[in-house]
């Protein structure tokens, strides 16, 4: 009898030394959830749609550079609003050269601010950035999906861990799917955000090696491109010249639909990671199924795959800080 109780009290104490321990974690991590501000602020959502629409409306270009942000900002250091840091070195996020071409900063400004005016300091920047993408894919004939928010926002933004994380789209497939598959994301995640690519423009520089200089040893072009349409991009690209724009999805790049597909399968993608798609059995599958239409499918496809990348290394509960102007931290 008297062992037994010797037991139950070592294991009473033991409970009493881990239980701060177990009661920190769980006051510091709470999972996104859809409608987290429908308390605290029920507006939220309808104000950020308000405000998309009307910026589509008169821009539709920018719905593009919208989505792209929500990438960028994901890929480093998680969706923690970090690629809206400003740096008074040019340091952060925004100033390395991967970033230099994002537009729409003033977009989620004007939002922060509706939503300030609504609900001060309830709303964080990093869920401001994943609704904006949704309404902004939404707003040119993309699918709606249910956005998790919760998130809140980061304190650090690097120059130096955009370079080093963000994929490049001169990268080969199976460096791709590594990249990914450090995010947390499958082959398919891959290959359905990649048709993210059906909205938006990107300027020669971004791959004009493969009309040229493909090649380091003889400078050739690139043989996965379709000749024929290299010839087109190389009237508006041409190899010392300006730094034009161009459409990623020719004739269809301010409407989100499933064409990005078919340009992938007759080797027009505009990138040469829109071309590695069709170097794995598994992405290239998918490219195949969807050339021919299936709307619907994609849609929904999209919609899952633009959730699992709002999940990377979020900061919840008491990480991070909401903070009252999205370009710099609350303590500046």
């Amino acid at each position: 009898m008297a062992n037994s109780l010797r037991v139950i009290f070592t294991l009473f104490l033991h409970l009493l030394m881990i239980t701060p321990f177990i009661i920190h974690g769980v006051s510091g991590h709470y999972a996104l959830n859809i409608g987290f501000y429908s308390e605290l602020c029920p507006q939220a959502e309808s104000i950020t749609k308000r405000v998309i629409n009307e910026v589509i409306a008169i821009a539709p270009s920018l719905s593009g550079p919208l989505l792209r942000m929500f990438f960028h900002d994901c890929f480093v250091r998680g969706c923690d609003a970090s690629i809206l840091l400003n740096s008074p070195i040019k340091q952060a996020e925004k100033d390395a050269t991967p970033n230099l071409t994002l537009r729409g900063f003033q977009i989620i400004d004007r939002v922060k601010d509706a939503l300030e005016q609504a609900c001060p300091g309830i709303v964080s920047c990093a869920d401001i950035v994943a609704l904006v993408a949704r309404d902004a894919v939404a707003a040119v004939g993309g699918p709606h999906w249910e956005v998790e928010t919760g998130r809140r926002d980061g304190i650090i933004s690097s120059l130096n861990e955009a370079l080093t994380t963000l994929p490049s789209s001169s990268l080969n497939i199976n460096s791709l799917i590594t990249m990914f598959q450090q995010k947390g994301l499958t082959h398919k995640d891959l290959v359905v955000l990649s048709a993210g690519h059906t909205i938006g423009i990107s300027h020669c520089s971004s791959f004009i090696n493969r009309l040229y200089n493909f090649s380091v040893i003889d400078n050739t072009s690139d043989p996965t491109l379709d000749s024929e349409y290299m010839d087109k991009l190389k009237t508006r690209c041409t190899k010392d010249g300006p730094n034009v724009l161009v459409e990623m999805d020719p004739g269809s790049f301010r409407t989100f639909d499933e064409h990005y597909y078919e340009l992938v399968s007759k080797r027009r993608g505009l990138f040469r990671s829109d071309a590695a798609l069709l170097d794995n059995p598994e992405t290239k599958a998918y490219v195949e199924t969807h050339r021919y239409g299936n709307r619907e499918a994609f849609f929904r496809d999209f919609g899952v795959s633009m959730v699992n990348m709002g999940r990377i290394e979020v900061l919840t509960g008491n990480f991070g800080e909401v903070r009252k102007i999205c370009s710099k931290v609350n303590s500046l």
